[in-house]
């Protein structure tokens, strides 16, 4: 067997061992090949808006759709808020830092989150540009997650803290407490991020709060999938009240379940006259609201 290689007196020195296979000699190299981290496996959240015609004055789900997603009478409600600078540097670099309390909960929930944009469906690509700044399957802190709407698809990267809550229900602490614990949390890679040492953190430290916003949260199933449905009323565009933004939602691992599953509520959805035919963005109003 020719392997390009030739020995002599001043030819590097291979290593090599031997693997005798039904009396075959294979020579094989030991020298380890440094690897490129594989990149991060994703789940799948599928997402769309409903019309607030759904919706009774209260802002509770008319029984029609309760019925039609098998939803509880009562919602579970959340506290949320955001923290970035008045000129949102950290979303500006696609980092959004929330931070939340569920009424049924004794800790307040942090999350740092990353999000990469997908262009014309290629997962892989924005999996690929991810792992090149430092997020591959190497890393247990974040959560790879592609977010499927109407018309977009974003890859989120998340990492979760937790913290033993100060408050009872769904009532957040003070924004310096909040900003506090979001600072001792912080993960490495939003610290530092852009300059390898404490870009992150600084821009973390001279933050506010964007919200709070108040959210209900159902939880049901239909056609034997598990879907959520989540209201959450954000302040106008006007600042003189609120409107609600509604969303379904389901989670898969699959990315062809999610892809199937998908059509078919969205065709469900329509048929009912039920969907708003635009991509979701909750975080966004609230960034831009607040």
């Amino acid at each position: 067997m020719n392997l390009g290689l030739k020995l002599g007196k001043k030819a590097p020195l291979v290593l090599l061992s031997s693997v005798l296979f039904a009396g075959l000699y294979i020579p094989q190299s030991t020298s380890v090949v440094d690897a490129k981290a594989a990149n991060l496996t994703p789940t799948y959240e599928v997402k769309f808006m409903l019309d607030d015609d759904i919706l009774n004055s209260d802002l509770t789900i008319q029984s029609e759709v309760q019925n039609a997603f098998d939803l509880p009478a009562k919602a579970q409600k959340i506290a949320v808020e955001y923290f970035d600078t008045s000129d949102k540097q950290l979303d500006s670099e696609g980092w959004n830092v929330r931070f939340r309390k569920k009424e049924d909960k004794d800790n307040f929930e942090m999350t740092y989150k990353k999000r990469y944009s997908i262009a014309n469906g290629d997962i892989n690509a924005a999996l690929t540009l991810a792992n090149q700044q430092g997020f591959d399957a190497s890393d247990t802190n974040y959560e790879a997650e592609v977010d499927w709407g109407y018309s977009k698809q974003t890859l989120s990267l998340s990492n979760d803290k937790k913290s033993k809550a100060t408050t009872s229900g769904a009532t957040l602490p003070t924004d310096s407490k909040a900003l506090s614990l979001l600072v001792d949390n912080l993960p490495g890679k939003l610290k530092k991020w852009k300059d390898g040492s404490s870009w992150g953190e600084k821009q973390l430290k001279a933050s506010r709060s964007y919200g709070p916003v108040m959210a209900s949260k159902y939880e049901g199933s239909w056609n034997g999938i598990d879907v959520d449905v989540e209201i959450w009323p954000i302040r106008n565009a006007s600042g003189t009240g609120t409107e609600p933004v509604i969303e379904i939602s389901f989670k898969t691992d699959d990315y062809n379940t999610a892809a199937t599953d998908r059509q078919q509520l969205m065709n469900y959805l329509n048929q009912e006259g039920w969907l708003v035919p635009q991509d979701s963005l909750k975080t966004q109003l609230v960034l831009d609201r607040y």
